[in-house]
């Protein structure tokens, strides 16, 4: 959930202890225990008491949120910008990215290797304008 690593944990620790300062550490780390299970255990009975009220539907309602939960997953990639650019680079290109072309639609053809290149313009010579291109 916050995605905590070992190192991460170690970075708050020595964080905390330069704030709190070896003597309210402690008391500090209990108090946070304490508050930490208080939520565990009120999670736990609210969802008993759901469980108990709702009966059976319970599991029938919470198997889609479940589904739900797991078709999202992928979408927490692109919280890190990094993570959401190396997603893309690796994964394919799928038809639903892009709109289909339409029908009808051909391939603009290859400029040919030999076709005459544009001569320079002269000093003072307005470049020639395309009328479709604007």
């Amino acid at each position: 959930m916050f995605d905590l690593s070992i190192e991460k944990l170690l970075i708050l620790a020595v964080v905390a202890l330069f704030v709190l300062g070896p003597e309210k550490l402690p008391t500090a780390a209990t108090w946070l225990a304490r508050t930490l299970r208080q939520i565990k255990n009120y999670a736990n009975d609210a969802n008993q008491k759901i469980r108990s009220e709702i009966g059976p539907e319970f599991d029938e309602i919470r198997a889609p949120l479940n589904e739900l939960r797991s078709d999202l997953a992928g979408w927490s990639t692109w919280h890190d910008p990094r993570a959401a650019l190396h997603h893309h680079l690796r994964d394919a290109i799928t038809s639903h990215a892009y709109p289909p072309p339409p029908s009808g639609w051909e391939p603009a053809p290859n400029p040919q290797p030999d076709s005459p290149l544009p001569r320079p313009l002269a000093a003072g010579e307005r470049p020639p304008i395309d009328p479709n291109a604007t």
